[in-house]
């Protein structure tokens, strides 16, 4: 099991229970792959660095996870299928 720290950008435009649903969605993938979240910071909204999908604004989240070598690349294709978030980034402890 290795510790990975996830940073992802959610839709800002979308009501507040849908984005509590995506962070919730998230983190259920990754206890559903025999992962345990260590920590979740929702920093909110804040300015992006470059317009993505012309908005200038998104709602990060940072989460620091355990899990097998294999869910990370599980959880990647997951966030990019979604229509709700951007961006993410998963980095190895």
């Amino acid at each position: 099991m290795n510790k990975y720290e996830l940073l992802y950008i959610v839709d800002n435009d979308l009501a507040e229970d849908q984005k509590k649903a995506v962070v919730e969605k998230i983190s259920a993938i990754i206890t559903s792959n025999e992962g345990t979240v260590d920590k979740e910071d929702v920093w909110g909204t804040r300015k992006l660095a470059y317009a993505m999908n012309f908005k200038t604004e998104g709602y990060y989240v940072l989460v620091e996870f355990t899990a097998p070598a294999q869910v990370p690349a599980m959880i990647e294709r997951q966030i990019r299928i979604m229509d709700e978030t951007y961006r993410c980034m998963i980095i190895r402890k």
